[in-house]
């Protein structure tokens, strides 16, 4: 029988085994780190202290001691430790401590997700037990049953819900929550780091309508925040709940040595530069920790990769450890399923869980020893939370980053200091954006009518009351304005997305059983939901036969086929007004307002094993049209010896490369920002290169890149020259099939867009 290696071994293997130590281009030890503690508060509650005890408890570590003074003087607060620090009882010991001398006090606190809410409601009960104190904690989501909401609403003391409850449920319908609201302390927020772009800026408007109600009842909640680590945590704090904050970061919890790997694939194609594929070596890796019990969670960007990595390792190991010790994680799944995969890696009984980034966030999954990242997250901020799921405050965690071929990964993993020296993402959210503050507003207008001078936020009204007057949508009666509609507004408002229903996904293979096994949003399910194409689930294949469009239904049915599905979406752009623009003689930078019209157009399908094309055939779905912010540069030299071709597949590749960087630069999501290029723009009719928002009305990206155009494409242009291959490959300008000038004709039409910047002045 085989002996089992522990962690250690698996350490010194991957030292000195050669299929793996070539590959590993940067090895990083982070020492552990003591506990700093102090005495538990000796005001505290006799019955608090009884429960702490009980658990073991006995001292406070630094940030919560400093977390719980500044709450009780009634100051606002953002705590900002790593995973896994305790952040937990920054909010839980004074809201408990509150109300156990204030029974009428009352708390609400938000999650970004069910499972966040879930998990919460477990650790908050063990406490209130342990006490034998009469607290009640509910959760209030989607899932909470319609018997038992009405408990909730009058006799909750803590109540935890999620930004879509809060402004789709419990704000609309206030006047069933008067006892909530009369007595609101409390408002936690936690994983605030997740409240960035679009979503954030949804959320910061929903945050002026609870105050703007709370106001009304004549409460005044403090705010407390936590978050995983960002460059500026309480700028976001303070722009989302528009409140003096205090910023907590005196860290105090242990934590244990951690060693984080870079490894790159060996290149299998040296005049290509293509590396073997990151799925393949993470597959290679984690079966070998699973093999050896190991506990593991890998990460994959996208839930196609984690559907494919989960098929390989099921495979890998179904004999050992059999399949169900190897479990998906990530939106989409129902409830039930999830809930049944968390208790599943706390009790042990499951040894590996691949996820997308649903677990980076603080859900309680035991203690893992192993992370494994399939490509850079997009984002170091992401990247350090994902690290964090491995070896939880004690004993010694593995993290390797495998990287992809693609640029941004090849310039992570090149560029090591910058990733671990370099201080992680600004978070940035527009709750000003004019199309979700308009939205917000006819929210707030149906929950409370609008007095005349009244501001939302920190915004004058006057102008937009107005507006929704001339539109309909409210009326004006003295000095305030009503909501006149029948329906409430909320309901059609997604915070999420720039789409505001999602494709409900049919399982129709067992006709006796027909089940809805998920959901996808709009946009994701023109590429992923389009017929024929293979949708994976827990590990599973489905071929979608159907997509009804109208109905918002993808009807699948479970398939065992060798390939998956991969679509292209092909964008148009058009400029509809420009707002500003610097010109000189060889190029102009403008920014403005554009229209992007995308369309699904084929799909291919790809060999598992091989990763090649085996078939491809064409989609048809109507265009998706988005109003957005766009930043471009036009050059007033058409680049004529390169004749039309040359130039059209050297602004591909050139788009392509700006793509991978531009995120880095204004600290973004690599899906928040899209790069494409025009041979022949439609407003100036010459080759540009556009960066725009993908989300309505823009959320301010693409302004970044205007202003600082310079350095995206002179990082840009070092990436290019860095790169070893000879004519353009994967990890600089995308391209497998390259004509022999692509990277020389690259390079060239970078160095004609970087020469005006000494010049420009706005015109």
């Amino acid at each position: 029988m085989k002996v089992k290696k522990s962690l250690q071994e698996i350490l010194t293997d991957l030292k000195i085994n050669d299929e793996f130590k070539e590959n590993i281009v940067t090895w990083q030890t982070i020492a552990e780190k003591p506990a700093q503690t102090v005495p538990l508060p000796e005001v505290l509650h006799p019955l608090l202290r009884k429960s702490f005890n009980s658990k073991g408890i006995e001292q406070l570590y630094t940030h919560q001691k400093s977390a719980y003074e500044k709450v009780m003087e009634g100051k606002s607060i953002v705590a900002v430790t790593p995973t896994a620090s305790g952040k937990t009882l920054c909010y839980n010991l004074p809201v408990l401590q509150t109300i156990l001398s204030n029974p009428s006090a009352r708390a609400l606190y938000m999650f970004p997700t069910k499972a966040l809410a879930q998990d919460q409601k477990s650790e908050m009960n063990e406490i209130i037990q342990a006490a034998g104190v009469d607290i009640n904690s509910y959760t209030y989501d989607g899932d909470t049953p319609a018997n038992i909401r009405q408990r909730v609403r009058q006799a909750g003391h803590v109540v935890i819900t999620n930004p879509d409850m809060l402004h789709s449920a419990i704000l609309p319908h206030h006047t069933k929550w008067v006892s909530l609201f009369e007595n609101l302390k409390f408002v936690v927020i936690d994983e605030l780091h997740t409240y960035r772009g679009v979503f954030g800026s949804h959320v910061a408007n929903v945050i002026r309508r609870l105050k703007r109600i709370c106001r009304y009842y004549g409460s005044n909640p403090v705010f407390i925040c936590t978050s995983a680590t960002i460059a500026n945590p309480l700028e976001l704090a303070q722009s989302l709940t528009e409140e003096k904050m205090y910023l907590i970061d005196n860290n105090g919890a242990p934590s244990g040595t951690k060693h984080f790997l870079f490894y790159n694939p060996p290149i299998v194609n040296k005049p290509l530069n293509i590396r073997r594929s990151a799925t393949l070596e993470v597959r290679k890796i984690a079966g070998e920790l699973l093999k050896n019990k190991i506990q593991t969670i890998i990460f994959a960007r996208s839930r196609v990769r984690v559907e494919i990595i989960l098929t390989y390792l099921q495979e890998l190991v179904k004999n050992q450890l059999g399949a169900k010790s190897i479990m998906g994680y990530r939106g989409g799944y129902l409830p039930t399923e999830r809930r049944k995969i968390e208790k599943g890696l706390r009790s042990g009984d499951i040894y590996g869980v691949v996820s997308t980034n649903a677990l980076e966030l603080g859900v309680d999954i035991g203690q893992l020893q192993v992370c494994i990242m399939t490509g850079y997250p997009g984002t170091i901020s992401s990247a350090w939370q994902q690290a964090g799921r491995a070896g939880r405050r004690h004993g010694e965690a593995l993290v390797i980053m495998v990287a992809s071929s693609s640029p941004l990964d090849q310039y992570i993993i090149q560029n090591p200091g910058y990733f671990f020296n370099k201080s992680p993402e600004t978070a940035r959210i527009n709750p000003d954006n004019l199309i979700i503050l308009i939205d917000h507003m006819k929210c707030a207008a149906y929950e409370l009518p609008f007095k005349a001078n009244e501001k939302f936020g920190n915004v004058d009204t006057e102008e937009l009351l107005e507006y929704l007057t001339e539109e309909r949508v409210l009326y004006r009666n003295g000095d305030k304005w009503y909501w006149m509609n029948d329906s409430f507004p909320a309901h059609n408002i997604s915070l999420r997305s720039a789409s505001q229903e999602n494709v409900i996904i049919v399982d129709q293979t067992d006709v006796a059983n027909v089940r809805v096994i998920g959901e996808m949003d709009r946009f994701s399910a023109m590429t992923l939901l389009h017929d024929e194409a293979i949708y994976l689930h827990q590990g599973t294949q489905f071929q979608v036969e159907k997509l009804d469009w109208d109905e918002k239904k993808a009807f699948v049915r479970e398939v065992k086929v060798d390939y998956f599905t991969d679509a292209n979406l092909a964008v148009q752009l058009k400029v509809l007004e420009v707002d500003r623009l610097q010109a000189v003689e060889e190029a102009e930078i403008g920014f403005g307002d554009v229209s992007v019209r995308a369309m699904a157009t084929i799909f291919k399908k790809i060999k598992f094993e091989t990763h090649e094309n085996i078939g491809s055939g064409p989609i048809h779905l109507p265009e998706e049209e988005l109003h957005t912010n766009a930043a471009w540069i036009s050059l007033n030299q058409p680049l004529a010896e390169m004749g039309h071709e040359r130039l059209e597949q050297g602004l591909v590749g050139t788009a392509h490369a700006l793509n991978h960087i531009a995120p880095l630069f204004v600290m973004a999501d690599p899906q928040d920002i899209h790069v494409i290029p025009q041979v022949k723009a439609d407003h100036n009719e010459k080759p540009t290169i556009f960066f725009y928002d993908r989300y309505p009305g823009g959320i301010g990206l693409s302004e970044k890149i205007y202003s600082g155009m310079s350095e995206v494409f002179a990082e840009t242009e070092k990436m290019i020259q860095r790169c070893q291959c000879v004519s353009g490959c994967p990890s600089c300008i995308g391209t497998e099939t390259v004509s022999e000038t692509a990277k020389k004709d690259a390079l060239k039409i970078i160095q004609s867009f970087r020469q005006p910047y000494h010049l420009s002045k706005e015109v």
